[in-house]
C-alpha cells in the first residue's frame, strides 16, 4: 500500500493494525440504518440547496428585470443604474474570499442559512424607497394637466404663449422638497446586502456535495442545481413582466388619469412588488439549512474505490486520539498564514490562472449583455418592458437550462476526460459566439421622430443637424426639453403636441386626441387627416420580423453556450489541489465580481448613454432618464462591446488547452466525473500523478471541503 510509506507520528505496526480496528469500530457504531440516514441527509441538503439556488436567482433576476423601471423612477442615467446593479458584486467582494476559506471549516449548512436570511433582508430594503416616496410624477406638458378633467376642445399651442422657449417653468421650493433625489441609495445598499448573503451558497454548497456524494453523481448534481437555478431567472422575468404591467402607484392613483401606457418610455411599473416576493422566497429558503448536520458519512463506494483515502482518514482519526494537543483550536495567525499560502498556490497555478483570464473576458461581456438586454429589446425593437421580460423568461432561459442539464448528462454518458471536456466546452462556446454575431445584422432603424431622426418633411437627418423648432411650430413657443410624445396620423412621432403644431385637443387621459396639427401638413406626401394620438408611433412590420430573427438567434446561441457550461465549471475543480477547491471557487467568483461584475454594468451603461438622442427632464428642470436612443448606434455599441470582450477570451482559451494537454500528455484518458482522476488506476500511477498534479494525499486528507 502506498499509504504505508507516508510519514506519520505513529509506528508502522499501528499503521498496519489500528486503522482496520478503527474501521471496525466505526462499523459497529454505525449500523446499516445510518447509511440510509446519511443518504436522506444528502437528498435533503440537495433539495434545500436547489431551492436556495432558485431563490437567489429569482431575486437577482428581479433586479435585472426592474433596472429600467428603477432608472426611470429615480431619473438615473444608464451608467448610474448599472452602478446600482453592480452593488451586488460589491457585497460579494467584501466577504467571499474569507467565507469560501474559513466557512469551509465551520458549520456550512448554518452559514448558508444565515446567507439566505441576509438576502431576504436585502430584498426588503430595496423595496423600501417606494413606501417613503411620493406618487410618481412623470414628465408631461402642461396641457395634459389642463385637459385632465375636461372634454371640451383646448389649444395645446396657446397654453405655451408665456412659457420660455427652452425650459419649462419650475418651482424651486418644490424641488427642495422632492424626497426621491437620493432614495436609490437604499436600493444600492439592499442589493449590496443581498450580495453579501449570496456569498456562501455556491462555494460551500458545492464543496459540501463534493465531499459527501458519490464521485459519479457530482456532475449530475451540479447540472441539476444549475438547471433548477435557471428556473429562478425564468420565473423572475415572468414576475418582472407582471409587475411592469402594473402602474407603480397601483391602488392609489386613478387609472383614468394616467396618460401613459406600458409602451411609453416614461412608464414605471410596480418594481417594488418583485423585491417583496423575492425577499419572502429567500426567507423560506433559509429554514431547511438550520436543521442539517455539519457533515455526513461518506458513501461506502468512495471508501472502497479510494482505499488510500479511507485509510488516511482512519489514520488521521487515530493520530487525533494519540495526540490530544492537536484538538486545540488553531490560532488566527496560523489560519491567516495558511490562507496566504493557499492563495499563493492557487494563483501560482498556470492552468487555473489562464482559465481565470479567459473566464473574466467571457463574464464581462455576458454580465453587460444580461444587465441591459431588456432595455435593448425595448429600444431596438419597440417592445414594452413587460413584454421584453416575458419573452426573455419564456424563450431565452428554458433552452439555457436544458443546455446546462444536457451538458452534465453528456459528461457522465461519455465519461469525458479533462481534455475532452475542455475541447467540448471550447467548441460550444466559440460556436455560440459566432452565431451571436448575427445579431448585428437584424437590428431596426430609428424611430421616426420629427426634428431628431427625420425632418418635419419626413426625410432622414443626421443627429448633429436636428432641430425641434420648425416653421410649423415656431409660433407656439414650445418647450423643447419636454418629452411628451404624440404619434401623428402620418406615422411620424413628435416630441410633444405643441411641437406638432396641434391647435385643439379633445378627450381625457389615454384617450386624448389632438387635431389640426400644422406640422403634419408640411409633409407633401401625406394626404390624410392632421390628428395625433398620445405616445410614440410603433416601429414598422419589418422590425417585427427582425425581432423574430433576433429571438431565434438568441435561443440557438444560448443553448449551445449552455451545453459547455457544466464541463467548464467542473474543469475549474481539476486545476487545483483537492483541499483548495472551495478557495478556488471562491477566488474565481471574487475575481469575476471585482473585475467584471462591478465595472461591466457601469461601462456598458456609459456606452449606452452616449447613444441617447433625447434626455428627459425632472420636475426641477434637471436632466432625467433617457427617453430616446439612436437605434443603429445603440446596436453597434451594445453588441459590439460584448463581442470585443469575448473575442480575445478564445485566444486565451487556446493557451489554457495547450497547458492542460501538456500537463496530462503522459496520462491515459481518465473519466472526469467528480473532478478526480479514475479511482480505479493502480496506486503507483496514482502517486506519480499526484506528484505532478497540484496537491497530495496529505492535502486531500486534511481537506476541509
Amino acid at each position: 500500500m502506498t499509504v504505508e510509506t507516508k510519514p506519520s507520528n505513529v509506528n508502522d505496526s499501528n499503521q498496519e493494525a489500528d486503522p482496520d480496528q478503527l474501521l471496525d469500530d466505526e462499523g459497529n457504531k454505525n449500523p446499516p440504518v445510518k447509511k440510509a440516514s446519511s443518504c436522506t441527509g444528502l437528498k435533503v441538503f440537495l433539495a434545500a440547496l436547489s431551492f436556495s439556488y432558485f431563490s437567489k436567482a429569482l431575486s437577482g433576476t428581479i433586479m435585472k428585470s426592474s433596472i429600467t423601471q428603477i432608472e426611470r423612477r429615480f431619473d438615473l442615467t444608464s451608467s448610474t443604474a448599472g452602478f446600482v446593479d453592480s452593488s451586488f458584486e460589491m457585497g460579494n467582494l467584501l466577504v467571499i474570499a474569507f467565507v469560501s476559506y474559513f466557512g469551509a471549516k465551520l458549520h456550512r449548512p448554518k452559514i448558508i442559512a444565515v446567507g439566505c436570511f441576509t438576502m431576504a433582508v436585502g430584498c426588503f430594503l430595496s423595496a423600501m424607497p417606494h413606501f417613503f416616496m411620493g406618487y410618481y410624477k412623470y414628465e408631461t406638458a402642461p396641457h395634459k394637466a389642463a385637459s385632465a378633467n375636461l372634454t371640451s376642445s383646448i389649444n395645446p399651442c396657446s397654453l405655451h404663449q408665456d412659457v420660455n422657449d427652452t425650459v419649462l417653468e419650475v418651482s424651486p421650493s418644490g424641488c427642495e422638497k422632492e424626497p426621491s433625489s437620493y432614495m436609490w441609495i437604499y436600493i444600492l445598499l439592499g442589493n449590496m446586502l443581498r450580495g453579501i448573503g449570496e456569498t456562501p451558497i455556491t462555494p460551500l454548497g458545492i464543496s459540501y456535495l463534493d465531499d459527501f456524494a458519490k464521485e459519479e453523481n457530482v456532475p449530475v448534481y451540479v447540472a441539476c442545481l444549475h438547471t433548477i437555478a435557471m428556473m429562478g431567472p425564468m420565473f423572475g422575468f415572468l414576475l418582472g413582466s407582471l409587475c411592469a404591467k402594473l402602474y407603480v402607484d397601483i391602488g392609489f392613483v386613478d387609472p383614468g388619469s394616467i396618460t401613459i401606457t406600458p409602451q411609453d418610455s416614461r412608464w414605471v411599473g410596480a418594481w417594488w412588488l418583485g423585491f417583496l416576493i423575492g425577499g419572502a422566497t429567500n426567507l423560506l429558503s433559509a429554514i431547511p439549512f438550520c436543521f442539517l448536520p455539519k457533515s455526513l458519512k461518506k458513501p461506502e463506494e468512495a471508501n472502497k474505490d479510494k482505499t488510500s483515502h479511507g485509510l488516511l482518514e482512519s489514520t488521521g482519526a487515530m493520530k487525533n486520539k494519540l495526540s490530544p494537543e492537536k484538538k486545540k483550536p488553531r490560532k488566527w495567525s496560523v489560519m491567516l498564514k495558511d490562507f496566504y499560502n493557499s492563495l499563493k498556490k492557487v494563483l501560482g497555478n498556470r492552468m487555473y490562472f489562464t482559465f481565470l483570464c479567459s473566464s473574466l473576458l467571457q463574464f464581462s461581456g455576458f454580465i453587460g449583455f444580461v444587465t441591459y438586454k431588456p432595455k435593448y429589446m425595448e429600444q431596438q425593437y419597440g417592445q414594452s418592458t413587460s413584454k421584453s421580460n416575458f419573452l426573455i423568461g419564456v424563450t431565452s432561459l428554458p433552452p439555457v437550462g436544458l443546455g446546462i442539464f444536457l451538458g452534465g448528462l453528456i459528461m457522465k454518458k461519455y465519461k469525458m476526460s479533462i481534455i475532452g471536456a475542455t475541447k467540448f466546452s471550447f467548441a460550444m462556446s466559440f460556436l455560440s459566439y459566432v452565431i451571436s454575431l448575427l445579431h448585428l445584422f437584424v437590428g431596426c432603424d430609428n424611430y421616426a421622430v420629427a426634428g431628431m431622426t427625420v425632418s418635419y418633411q419626413g426625410n432622414p437627418i443626421p443627429y448633429h443637424n436636428n432641430s425641434l423648432i420648425s416653421e410649423c411650430n415656431s409660433h407656439c413657443k414650445c418647450a423643447s426639453n419636454v418629452w411628451d410624445p404624440v404619434c401623428g396620423a402620418n406615422g411620424i412621432t413628435y416630441v410633444s403636441a405643441c411641437l406638432a403644431g396641434c391647435e385643439t385637443s379633445v378627450g381625457r387621459g389615454k384617450n386624448t386626441v389632438f387635431h389640426n396639427c400644422r406640422c403634419l401638413e408640411i409633409n407633401n406626401s401625406w394626404v390624410g387627416n392632421n390628428s395625433a394620438t398620445l405616445g410614440q408611433c410603433p416601429k414598422s412590420d419589418d422590425c417585427s420580423m427582425k425581432f423574430i430573427y433576433y429571438t431565434v438567434i438568441q435561443v440557438i446561441g444560448g443553448f449551445l453556450y449552455a451545453l459547455g457550461a457544466t464541463p467548464a465549471y467542473m474543469i475549474m475543480f481539476r486545476c487545483v489541489q483537492p483541499e483548495l477547491k472551495a478557495l478556488a471557487v471562491g477566488l474565481y467568483t471574487l475575481i469575476m465580481r471585482t473585475l467584471a461584475g462591478i465595472p461591466a454594468p457601469v461601462y456598458f451603461g456609459a456606452a449606452i448613454d452616449k447613444t441617447c438622442l433625447k434626455w428627459g427632464s425632472t420636475s426641477c428642470g434637471k436632466r432625467g432618464a433617457c427617453r430616446l436612443y439612436d437605434s443603429n448606434a445603440n446596436r453597434y455599441v451594445f453588441l459590439g462591446l460584448g463581442a470585443v470582450l469575448r473575442g480575445p477570451s478564445y485566444l486565451v482559451g487556446i493557451i489554457f488547452y495547450i497547458l492542460l494537454k501538456k500537463h496530462f500528455q503522459n496520462k491515459n484518458s481518465k473519466p472526469l466525473e467528480n473532478g478526480q482522476e479514475d479511482a480505479a488506476m493502480n496506486k503507483e500511477d496514482n502517486c506519480k500523478i499526484k506528484e505532478r498534479l497540484p496537491g497530495s494525499s496529505d492535502a486531500e486528507n486534511e481537506s476541509s471541503i
